[in-house]
């Protein structure tokens, strides 16, 4: 649904070929795709945006000859965050090529203290969203974002979301600012060097090395300072932490991780310490923090803290968040965790979705069985696990699924092996 509409001046369609009598035309033709529910879906677009006042020119240039991207419906389903380990994941995330690449680019990109201080983002973070995102700029993928975004409307999943940004590109085009052959990004619609959503583009990229242009693709002075916008204004603290690996105490209430939001300082007052031993800052001691086990009770535990929060404003994954934060403290001088991530194999869909729906029968909600591992279920699974006597970290491994398979089976807890 269109939530409101895009007035068009003659300013605003200069250079695009269009003209205000081209907005008011009602009239469009496209050639069938091979798809009937994606060309139902494109004239069913095209029809609300020209009610709402979008230029029909506009949307008939950029719609008439577009097809569905098979490769988008495949990657939409298999986002790594959710199909690998999370010890897996980010053991490739903090490669030591990676920590390497990223201290010479700080050492040689002149304006990153600038863009630091114009933001209040450490370098460090910004050079690690980089890494992440597009391999220092070398991986923006290749893809059409106009059919991407297309691609992912037709589908319906998704459609509100991405019908937006298909409007943020549109807005793009017209304003002249980037064209449609620009327009090349992932097959999420994520373009440039820190592959930003074109309504990101839109809202918060910004020119950094003075030439006029918002070019996060070709510059890594905007790229770079475009990040450090996009994290600014989701919430970025100046002067506090993203996280530190810590040390629980023997006795520690395991139930609490992902549920208190509280001052580090209480954390402290329950025995919780810094890994390298190191007292937190006063800054991070008044702020407020959750423990995060990833890997559950056997795997490094972290307290996030208010800035682990805007990456993921980024990108609304911990694993992600926690790679991004890691990959900056080791290029900034840490060495590896303290705690060693565990070796994991890979949980099947149909592993997951058979926890879930054991969680379900024993009277713990954990959504609905799609195999996703989110709050939801780690929820659930917390509650199950207090009440069968093992700690209550919300981590799902095989035993795990076993003991879940087990219980809702017979009615009881499986007991935990001797230590």
């Amino acid at each position: 649904m269109l939530r409101r509409s895009f007035v068009f001046s003659a300013a605003a369609l200069a250079g695009t070929g269009l003209s205000l009598n081209s907005a008011r035309s009602q009239s469009a033709s496209f050639a069938a795709s091979g798809d009937p529910v994606f060309d139902a879906w494109r004239t069913d677009f095209y029809d609300r945006s020209v009610q709402a006042g979008w230029p029909a020119q506009l949307l008939q240039a950029q719609l008439a000859d577009l097809t569905p991207d098979p490769g988008v419906s495949s990657s939409d389903a298999k986002q790594p965050e959710f199909s690998r380990p999370v010890s897996d994941y980010l053991r490739g995330v903090v490669s030591d090529e990676r920590v390497s690449i990223g201290r010479g680019k700080l050492q040689t990109l002149g304006f990153l203290p600038h863009v630091e201080q114009r933001f209040g983002v450490p370098k460090e973070i910004l050079v690690g969203v980089w890494a992440m995102e597009s391999a220092f700029g070398k991986i923006q993928g290749t893809k059409d974002v106009v059919r991407s975004l297309a691609t992912l409307a037709a589908q319906g999943r998704r459609r509100s979301w991405a019908e937006g940004e298909l409007y943020a590109c549109l807005k793009i085009i017209a304003s002249g600012e980037v064209t449609r052959e620009r327009l090349k990004g992932s097959w999420a619609g994520a373009m440039g060097q820190t592959q930003f959503l074109p309504s990101n583009y839109l809202n918060v990229a910004v020119d950094e090395d003075g030439d006029g242009k918002r070019d996060i693709w070709g510059s890594d002075a905007d790229a770079l300072a475009s990040a450090a916008s996009l994290l600014a204004k989701g919430g970025w603290q100046r002067g506090v932490g993203w996280a530190r690996e810590v040390v629980l105490p023997e006795d520690f209430d395991y139930g609490q991780t992902e549920e208190a939001r509280i001052p580090v300082r209480q954390w402290l007052s329950q025995g919780v310490r810094r890994a390298d031993g190191l007292a937190f800052s006063a800054a991070d001691s008044a702020a407020d923090a959750n423990l995060l086990l990833p890997a559950g009770a056997a795997g490094p535990a972290f307290l996030a803290l208010p800035n682990h929060y805007a990456i993921r404003k980024y990108n609304n994954s911990t694993s992600y968040a926690l790679g991004i934060g890691l990959l900056a403290d080791r290029m900034g001088g840490d060495g590896p965790l303290r705690t060693p991530w565990p070796v994991e194999a890979p949980m099947s869909l149909a592993d997951r979705q058979a926890a879930q729906v054991a969680l379900s029968n024993l009277g713990f909600d954990p959504g609905a069985p799609d195999g996703v591992i989110g709050a939801g279920t780690r929820k659930a699974l917390r509650a199950w696990q207090k009440t069968a006597g093992v700690p209550a970290d919300g981590y799902l491994s095989a035993d795990m699924v076993r003991r879940l398979q087990a219980a809702a089976n017979f009615g009881v807890a499986v007991p935990p092996p001797p230590r």
